[in-house]
């Protein structure tokens, strides 16, 4: 498997982890039977369930520009060193992005972001063979 399909899976990954972190500050904070319910009259979120599920939004968002991408470029047979760079700068700092989103640390976190969001245009651009 190549390095970026490799890095999409590790990706996925980090989204099922966030989920049940998610699930559990949910359960943590609403409770079980209430989350097990039809949730019509649950409440918004709020502190720690509330950055969770931000975090999973947010990943989920980075996830759905990443993976077509990925999945073109696998199809294509285009694998480059700028994807692979690309596809390992998205995957490490959305994991850092998303410790430092749990652990509620500001102004860091959205350099983390942009990292990301440039693996992901350094895919994008080697895709349509414009670097």
């Amino acid at each position: 498997m190549s390095t970026e399909l490799t890095m999409l899976a590790w990706s996925v990954g980090l989204l099922i982890a966030l989920v049940v972190i998610q699930a559990f500050a949910g359960i943590r904070s609403k409770g079980l039977v209430p989350l097990a319910n039809n949730r019509d009259d649950l409440g918004p979120a709020e502190g720690f369930h509330a950055r969770m599920l931000r975090v999973v939004d947010n990943h989920r968002e980075g996830l759905t520009m990443f993976a077509p991408l990925v999945l073109i470029a696998a199809a294509t047979s285009v694998s480059t060193p700028m994807t692979v760079l690309g596809a390992q700068l998205f995957f490490y700092s959305r994991l850092v992005h998303a410790v430092l989103y749990i652990l509620g640390v500001p102004m860091v976190r959205p350099l983390a972001w942009g990292v990301g969001l440039a693996g992901t245009v350094m895919i994008l651009l080697a895709v349509l063979r414009l670097i």
